[in-house]
Order: C-alpha cells, then structure tokens, then sequence
C-alpha cells in the first residue's frame, strides 16, 4: 500500500482552504488560525503551498476583500464541491464551542440545530466496539419499548449504526435466533464479553441485501410544485434514488421525515412520497 503524500493534518487544511473559498467566497489566515490553532505564518504558508502544489489558480487575492476568492476557474481538488462538506464544518465547529465555550472559530454567522445527545456512557460503548473487532458474543441487559421491562440477551454484534436521531448496533439475538436492532441507550449497565460467535455480519441477510429507496415529489403537488421539490432535494428526472441496505430503509425514511402510515396525508406537511414502496414493504 503506497504512502499518502500529504500529512493529514496538511490535508485537513487543505480541505478547509478550498471548502471556505468555495462556500463563504473569502478566505483569510484568520480561517485557518482559529480552525487549527496555529500561526499566521504557517497559515500564511499552507495558503501558499496549496496554490502552488495542489491547486494552482484555484484561487487570486481580493484587496477590497483582503482575502482570497475562487477563481472563474476553481476546481475542487480535495473536495467534492458538496454543500455537505460545508455543513459538516459547521457541525464539527458547533460541537467544539458546545465543549468549549470560549472557542472562537469562526464561523459566529452560521448557527446549526443539532439532535438531543443520547445517554450513552463509554463503558456501554467499549465492550461493544471489542466485541466487534473480535467477533464476540455480548450478554447485555436491554429494555425494549415493547414493554419497558429490563430483559437479558445474548447478542453478537457486527456494526454500530449512528442515524441522526439515535445510536444502535446491529447484531444477532440469540433470544430471537435473527437479527435485530439494539438501541444503546436502552442498554442497562455494563456489557459482559463472552466467548466467539458463531453468528457475523456475512449472514446477517438483510444487512446484505443492497436495495434502492426512490423518493418523488407527492403527486399531488402541480408541476412548478413538484420542480421546486426537485430541486430542493437535487431530484434527477423527479427521482432521488438513495441505494443502501434492507435493514436501514425505514432509518432513511425517518432522515427523510416519510412515515408509511400516513402517506394520505396533508402533502404539504410531507412534501415526497416513496415511488417504490411496494417492493420495499417486504423489508419493513
């Protein structure tokens, strides 16, 4: 396996140079300053290196900004040129100050609306994660929302799954003999590691199961109605299609704020609908 050629930390930095130009139009060492703590000299100099190692022309200093700008021909070379790349600085930074508080990075005209953190605890977390990484079986005591009393389950988990809403791990349940969906901060207590298990990700059928999710506009929306929509969700010929697998589909469907029940409803409230939902019932 060859050797990246550019440090990680450099990397990120780089990152950040073409993310700022690209979505706030101005970029100064200040950026760079505050994001990573270092100095205006070597803020200064990574500017530097990125334009003439990376990405020469990408972008030209601004007086009357007194910064720099992308260029007409900027080209992402370390980023996608995604909005997404945009946001998630935005929640790294959001995370950063809701620690320390007195940080200054930047960023004081975006503001971002984040989840209520789960009640997670690392002594919950680190026996599973080795149980993973060594393919072991877990006894844990859980309370299912089905009747909210303390149970005990043997389980062999293969992936932890962190939705925008809540962290679970996937895994087999010995109690169940099939897999299933353990919420963590339903897990009482500290997990016990067991022996191997004879039960991993391979023949977890669902986890393995590649489906596509196709969402549209509700039909009834008028045609300017559903091109807005479209372009809200960066539809292509009115279908956004999200491939990913049968035992995270209605995980997607919560992201996407599409409950099967009610799709009668008001399509105002909801806005898409679920083109190919017939085939995807039998995962659900």
């Amino acid at each position: 396996m060859s050797k990246w050629p550019i440090r990680w930390d450099l990397l990120f930095r780089y990152r950040m140079i073409e993310i700022i130009a690209l979505w706030e139009g101005r970029l100064t060492t200040n950026n760079l300053i505050q994001s990573f703590g270092i100095g205006r000299q070597q803020a200064s100099k990574d500017i530097n290196s990125y334009l003439a190692e990376i990405a020469p022309g990408n972008l030209i200093y601004d007086k009357n900004l007194k910064g720099y700008k992308p260029s007409d021909s900027f080209t992402p070379k370390l980023t996608r040129g995604h909005a997404d790349e945009y946001l998630h600085i935005l929640s790294r930074t959001e995370d950063m100050m809701v620690t320390f508080d007195q940080l200054d990075m930047g960023f004081e005209n975006t503001t971002m609306i984040c989840p209520v953190t789960r009640n997670i605890s690392p002594e919950i977390l680190r026996p599973l994660v080795q149980a993973i990484r060594e393919k072991k079986r877990v006894d844990i005591s859980y309370t299912p929302l089905k009747n909210g009393e303390i149970v005990e389950r043997i389980i062999s988990p293969h992936t932890l799954v962190c939705t925008p809403l809540r962290w679970h791990v996937r895994a087999y349940c010995e109690h169940s003999k099939d897999y299933r969906d353990f919420v963590l901060s339903r897990i009482h207590n500290i997990p016990e590691v067991n022996n191997s298990t004879a039960y991993g990700k391979s023949a977890d059928t669902l986890w393995n199961t590649e489906v596509n999710i196709e969402l549209m506009p509700d039909a009834r929306f008028n045609e300017k109605q559903k091109a807005v929509i479209e372009k809200d969700y960066g539809m292509s010929d009115g279908i956004l299609s999200i491939a990913t697998n049968a035992s995270l589909i209605r995980y997607i469907l919560d992201t996407y704020n599409i409950d099967i029940h009610i799709q009668k409803s008001n399509p105002q409230g909801q806005q898409i609908i679920v083109k190919n939902m017939e085939k995807l019932m039998m995962y659900l």
